[in-house]
C-alpha cells in the first residue's frame, strides 16, 4: 500500500529549478483565484509544484511578495493611455480618466495591489511619476499653468482611484447593501452617475481656469 502511494504521488520541482519571476506570475494566477488576501504562502506553493521553501528562498514574507506584485503591476499599468490632446483636451481627459477607472474595474488584483494595498517600492512609485507627465504637459499646453495642471489631473486622478477603491470593497463585502429593485439610487453607493458628476465638475473648473488666462 505504502509504496502504491509512493508511486501516485506527484513529484514536486526540485529547489533552484523555479525562479522569481515564475513565483510572481503564478502569485498573480492564485490571487485571481482566491483574492489577495486569501493568497498563502503553501496554497502558491501547491499550485507552482514546489516545496514552501522554494518560495521562501526569494520572498521570506508574505509582504515581500506583495511588494513585487505591487512594482510589476505598477510598470505594466499605463498611466498615459489614452494620450491627452491639448487642442481637445476635455474630451480627451474625460476619456483618459474613464479608461483608467475601467483598468481598476476590470482588473480587481490590479486595484487590491496598488489602490487599497498602497505599498509600493519607490522604483515604481518614480515609474509612475514618469508616466503622468505627458497629462500634465498637455493640459499646460492647452492653458493651464504647471500648478493648475497637477492640481487638476491629481484631483481626476485621486477621484477615479477613490471610485475604484469604493467599488471594489462593495464587491468584496456582502453585507453592502444592493442598489434598490424598484430603480432607486442609493447615496453613498459608487456608481457610474456619481463618478462622472464629479468628474465633469472637475473638468469645468479647468474650463473655468483656463477661460480665466
Amino acid at each position: 500500500m505504502g509504496a502504491n502511494a509512493k508511486s501516485g504521488t506527484r513529484k514536486r520541482r526540485d529547489r533552484g529549478s523555479i525562479s522569481a519571476d515564475e513565483i510572481i506570475k503564478g502569485a498573480f494566477d492564485v490571487a485571481a483565484q482566491v483574492s489577495i488576501d486569501n493568497l498563502s504562502m503553501p496554497v502558491l506553493a501547491k499550485h507552482l509544484d514546489v516545496g514552501v521553501t522554494s518560495i521562501y528562498w526569494y520572498f521570506r514574507r508574505k509582504d515581500e511578495l506583495l511588494d513585487a506584485m505591487t512594482d510589476l503591476a505598477l510598470d505594466r499599468f499605463e498611466f498615459t493611455v489614452p494620450t491627452i490632446d491639448a487642442s481637445n483636451w476635455r474630451e480627451s481627459l474625460r476619456d483618459h480618466a474613464h479608461t483608467m477607472r475601467a483598468h481598476f474595474r476590470e482588473n480587481p488584483i490590479l486595484c487590491d495591489l496598488v489602490l487599497i494595498r498602497s505599498q509600493f517600492g519607490g522604483r515604481a512609485v518614480r515609474g509612475a511619476l514618469q508616466k503622468i507627465e505627458q497629462p500634465v504637459a498637455a493640459l499646460i499646453e492647452a492653458g493651464l499653468e504647471a500648478h493648475q495642471a497637477v492640481a487638476v489631473y491629481g484631483a481626476i486622478s485621486v477621484h477615479t482611484r477613490g471610485s475604484a477603491v469604493l467599488e471594489r470593497i462593495q464587491d468584496r463585502t456582502e453585507t453592502f447593501p444592493a442598489p434598490s429593485s424598484n430603480g432607486k439610487r442609493l447615496i453613498g453607493f459608487a456608481d457610474d452617475i456619481d463618478y462622472d458628476y464629479i468628474l465633469e465638475s472637475i473638468l469645468d473648473h479647468a474650463q473655468t481656469l483656463i477661460d480665466a488666462s
